[in-house]
């Protein structure tokens, strides 16, 4: 499994990667080879507020639905249009092509609270 080493983690398997003042928050390579061929993404408005561990949005699989959970709360400043013609960059990119929100966070130092890539990785060989 790909985890890049600059970027945070989650339990819910939701990367965040700092870019200055904002975050830019995408799903991970474990959490779209478990969902399987990604057929849509529903993501929310620019200007909506995201609460951590708290919904944001949903991918839809050929398996499944999953609920898409907030790493760090903050206000969404932008969103990935791409998905919505194309959301197989999900399976194909997911940390490049398939970043799903960029929100300016309500509390920078949240991010600190998520795994580092090792701690993920150590998450992810136990499921």
């Amino acid at each position: 499994m790909n985890t890049p080493k600059e970027l945070r983690y989650s339990k819910e398997h939701e990367w965040v990667k700092l870019e200055g003042e904002t975050a830019r928050i995408g799903i991970t390579d474990f959490a779209q080879s478990e969902l399987g061929d990604i057929v849509f993404v529903e993501l929310p408005e620019i200007g909506d507020e995201v609460v951590a561990n708290e919904p944001f949005g949903s991918v839809e699989s050929v398996k499944t639905v999953s609920e898409l959970y907030a790493p760090i709360s903050g206000k969404v400043v932008a969103i990935n249009e791409d998905l919505n013609d194309s959301p197989e960059f999900v399976n194909e990119s997911p940390y490049e092509k398939a970043w799903m929100i960029v929100i300016e966070p309500a509390n920078a130092s949240d991010v600190d609270a998520l795994m580092s890539a090792d701690e993920y990785a150590s998450l992810i060989k136990e499921d």
